[in-house]
């Protein structure tokens, strides 16, 4: 008799288990969305909804790698005013599902290759020419990889959400005094950077070595981000700051497969992330070209080498 009690007070016990753990599944979706919601209202305000690239819609036909990986073409657009602009900043995020790793490759805007219909050109033209697709089109005509996602970033977005994420600034060491079209004065020195200052260090390029420096400094402050920013804190954070970055963002994404990728981006236990640059060390020379100035004429056949070889490693 005392052993059929004891099961019934156990088969009582388990919906009352399986109700608390409901409402508590319920209690964190509602504030991760009353969180997302919050950082949505609060970038409006100040947004310039007229022209927003985040408004356009694009057509893109991705998919994962021939490795089964996630890639993520991300884009910053120089746009000013409503003319279509080629891309300022281009970036193959690479994601291992598997291992949860990042690594990110940066293709320089004036590698000069084969765009699909449109002949030899710079790449970052690709982007006025066709929008996101085309680009994808080129980095897989070119380099034989697969991207599956979309982002293109306005750049008063990434200063929102270093502000949002970094109230104290993202500590950085700058190399040289810096302040030419950037519209900020950067001294050199170690010093924490607001996100105005902090884009100004990764746009700047009037310096002897141009875009070559630029790239370095995009791959410099992600990897400082990746690491300050890292820790449950700032995962607790996450709905809110995908949230304030959403109407500056022209993507495919859904912001479920955006939370999950972040969460691994800001694990505490990944290691730093790695970063390529193509063109790489001796593939290229600098010629210039009737109709299209300076250009980096790169060996593609050694770059999608190299490109391969870095995202399987």
């Amino acid at each position: 008799m005392r052993a059929d009690k004891h099961q019934n007070k156990k088969k009582r016990r388990w919906p009352s288990i399986l109700l608390v753990f409901l409402l508590l599944i319920g209690a964190v979706a509602g504030y991760a969305y009353f969180q997302f919601k919050q950082g949505v209202n609060q970038s409006l305000k100040k947004i310039n909804k007229d022209n927003n690239e985040a408004n356009v819609v694009y057509t893109f036909e991705g998919q994962k790698d021939q490795y089964g990986d996630t890639n993520v073409l991300l884009l910053g657009s120089d746009a000013r005013g409503k003319e279509k602009s080629r891309a300022d900043t281009i970036m193959i995020v690479h994601y291992n599902e598997d291992k949860g790793t990042y690594k990110i490759t940066s293709i320089m805007r004036d590698s000069y290759v084969t765009i699909p219909g449109h002949g030899k050109h710079k790449i970052n033209s690709a982007f006025a020419l066709g929008g996101p697709e085309l680009m994808r089109q080129t980095i897989k005509q070119n380099f034989d990889l697969d991207l599956q996602y979309y982002a293109i970033a306005d750049f008063q977005g990434f200063v929102q959400l270093i502000d949002e994420a970094f109230p104290k600034g993202v500590e950085i060491d700058v190399e040289k005094k810096m302040s030419e079209n950037i519209d900020v004065t950067l001294e050199p020195g170690l010093q924490r950077l607001d996100g105005a200052h902090l884009l100004g260090y990764v746009r700047f390029r009037h310096d002897a070595i141009g875009d070559f420096g630029r790239v370095e400094r995009q791959q410099k402050a992600v990897k400082a981000i990746k690491d300050q920013l890292g820790g449950f804190q700032t995962i607790a954070k996450l709905p809110k700051l995908i949230g304030v970055v959403s109407p500056y963002v022209n993507t495919n994404m859904d912001t479920s497969d955006t939370l999950f990728m972040a969460k691994d981006f800001l694990s505490d236990n990944r290691g730093s992330i790695e970063t390529l640059r193509i063109p790489i060390e001796n593939s290229f020379t600098e010629p210039r070209i009737k109709g299209e100035g300076a250009v980096l004429d790169i060996d593609v056949e050694k770059n999608k080498k190299a490109l391969h070889q870095f995202i399987t490693q």
